[in-house]
């Protein structure tokens, strides 16, 4: 072989290996060895933006935050996609991603076989236990069972959720009242106008910390759910955000986030945000 065609072999051999190294590159050089790469696609969540500390707007700032957000952002950084936010109404949340109106629906959505008919969901991301928070110097009960058995003691809950059938569940719907929003249900409770509030015990304690000289979270836990993110039938986004999840439980991002949202410094109540999807002006 001469030099000359020795030369553009060995060039040749190069620009095929280099070739070959550029097709094996993830095309997200952020993705973890093995996770999908959803190539930059925009990808529609719903939310409530009225859900503390999952996702709201601080009045302060006009700027959406919460454990959804970073979550979501963490996740789409690992998977190479682009998260667009939808402020939904809770009534409406599950069925319209059931229809397909979004690509997936965040704001703490306890995983339940009767909502596993409607739409496909992703492996739990946080364990919850259902509640009973109840103000400061109560001393008609001390106990859920004590609660229960008194027919005079009203609970509170937001319509809609898993929290409003344990709460039928415990002491019949004739003695449970349904509020469209969180804060409504924990003023009704300050107020007097309603006992106690079934509540999941990662928001309860967050209206606790901010209001510690009027409310408490009883003892002992009514039932304990996993949350998870909720897709349509079917969808092809389920198995890359469950890779995603269970590498950010792995590393320890999941322990970070609650840190963060879950944790003692979270101060903000329901007067310092904005009333997200619940707003007069919202579309549903």
């Amino acid at each position: 072989m001469r030099v000359g065609e020795a030369t553009r072999w060995i060039g040749s051999l190069a620009l095929a290996a280099a070739v070959l190294l550029a097709a094996c590159a993830p095309a997200n050089p952020t993705a973890a060895p093995g996770s999908t790469d959803l190539g930059g696609r925009s990808i529609t969540v719903a939310l409530g933006d009225a859900y503390l500390p999952f996702s709201f707007v601080p009045l302060a700032t006009g700027k959406p935050e919460g454990w959804d957000y970073d979550a979501l952002a963490e996740i789409c950084r690992r998977l190479n996609c682009q998260p667009q936010f939808r402020e939904v109404t809770w009534d409406a949340m599950i069925y319209a991603v059931g229809r397909g109106d979004y690509d997936l629906a965040a704001d703490g959505i306890t995983i339940t076989p009767e909502r596993a008919k409607v739409v496909d969901f992703s492996d739990g991301y946080m364990t919850v236990d259902q509640r009973l928070l109840v103000r400061i110097g109560e001393n008609r009960f001390d106990s859920i069972a004590a609660f229960k058995a008194n027919p005079a003691l009203k609970v509170g809950t937001q319509q809609g959720t898993t929290n409003y059938d344990e709460a039928v569940s415990l002491v019949g719907a004739s003695r449970v009242t349904a509020f469209e929003m969180w804060g409504d249900a924990v003023l009704a409770l300050i107020a007097g106008d309603v006992d106690a509030v079934v509540i999941d015990d990662t928001a309860g304690q967050g209206y606790v910390g901010v209001n510690a000289d009027k409310l408490r979270l009883l003892p002992g836990a009514l039932v304990s759910q996993e949350l998870g993110f909720i897709f349509p039938k079917g969808s092809s986004l389920v198995r890359p955000f469950n890779a995603a999840l269970a590498a950010m439980r792995a590393d320890g991002t999941l322990d970070r986030l609650a840190a963060r949202w879950f944790g003692p410094d979270f101060k903000l109540t329901d007067k310092d945000i904005g009333p997200g999807a619940y707003a007069a002006t919202a579309t549903p």
